[in-house]
């Protein structure tokens, strides 16, 4: 393994990936798609929590098929936060480390997690309420594209997330709509010709977010200081889990801030070609439909998701997110198709 440090950010790591122990494969195990996305529809995550082989197999698991859809989880804040952070620290994430803590859902603005009235840091709550009323832009009647929600959480970040965790509290009272789709990095990537993945292999691309700001200025709420959101990372992402690489960081942070070393016409042409790859292949994209209660593991290194707005009810789900390492493209690392490939062969 071998660690090196970003000035004022912290430690990066580039290391062999890691194998799973096959601890999981005595529960049921559901192949939602061929490239991304699988069910376990018997297993609950709490019976689990203190087993550390099983939840080191899990984060593997989640490293490789981009996400994991849970049914009916009985799990409590405390436990979902137990969880996120220890798929990153049983993966060897820096111990500098840590749960985010969302700059306008937090407990400092008192955004509750529950209809008790509960206060968490470290949980973001989505709910309808909420992000009607901040996010008017999204709740409009002649809303903006769907598929211009896609995007990786906190990307804007120095160090960004490895995993996040999200559980369902309620959803629209006639169960329709609401879903979550996933799409893969790694097909993504494996979908680029030869000198198109020559071409952005190495690249960089500014990640910039104003939103959280200028939406806490509008509703008077107070700025924390510790948000700072103007940080490069890699086109092309190593995800140390795996070893495989692939495509990173497309959405909204990189249309403002831009792709680096070339003109801003090229960058906008560069990121409408892979946003296109991202929205217009449906067969690397997983959608999840709600019912109360489910919960979702996935990997942000790997994978990108958005939620579809086309429901009128209440939608309350809980989402807490784990920060993993400096984002980085390691030259020797394989795609998911090469690395299969030399497995299978």
């Amino acid at each position: 393994m071998t660690t090196d440090a970003i000035a004022g950010v912290g430690p990066r790591l580039i290391r062999e990936p890691f194998r799973s122990s096959g601890s999981l494969d005595m529960y049921q195990q559901i192949q939602v798609t061929p490239l991304i996305g699988t069910e376990f529809p018997k297993l609950q995550v709490t019976d689990i929590l203190w087993d550390n082989q099983k939840i080191r197999d899990l984060a593997i698991m989640a490293s490789e098929r981009g996400v994991l859809f849970f049914r009916n989880q009985q799990i409590t804040p405390l436990q979902q936060k137990i969880l996120t952070d220890k798929l990153g620290i049983l993966t060897a994430k820096p111990i500098t480390s840590n749960l985010h803590r969302h700059g306008v859902f937090n407990k400092t603005h008192g955004v509750a997690i529950d209809q008790d009235g509960n206060l968490d840091d470290y949980i973001l709550p989505v709910s309808t309420e909420i992000t009607r009323k901040v996010y008017t832009d999204k709740w409009t009647d002649i809303p903006p594209i769907a598929s211009t929600g896609w995007h990786t959480d906190i990307v804007y970040n120095p160090v960004a997330s490895d995993y996040a965790v999200i559980h369902a509290v309620s959803i629209p009272e006639d169960g329709s709509g609401g879903d979550t789709i996933w799409a893969s990095g790694y097909e993504v990537y494996d979908r680029l010709s030869p000198p198109m993945k020559a071409l952005f292999d190495g690249m960089t691309g500014l990640q910039q977010r104003t939103a959280p700001k200028d939406v806490l200025l509008k509703h008077g709420l107070p700025v924390m200081e510790e948000i700072k959101e103007n940080y490069s990372h890699p086109i092309v992402r190593t995800n140390p889990v795996t070893g495989w690489k692939g495509i990173f960081g497309i959405g909204a942070p990189l249309k403002i801030g831009g792709i680096n070393g070339v003109t801003n016409f090229e960058s906008e042409v560069l990121q409408d070609y892979l946003f296109r790859l991202i929205v217009e292949n449906h067969d690397l994209q997983v959608r999840f439909q709600w019912t109360k209660n489910d919960l979702v593991i996935w990997d942000n290194r790997s994978c990108f998701h958005t939620a579809t707005n086309d429901y009128k009810g209440h939608r309350h789900i809980n989402l807490c997110v784990s920060h993993g390492e400096v984002p980085y493209y390691d030259p020797a690392s394989k795609s998911r198709r090469e690395a299969l490939f030399e497995i299978n062969n």
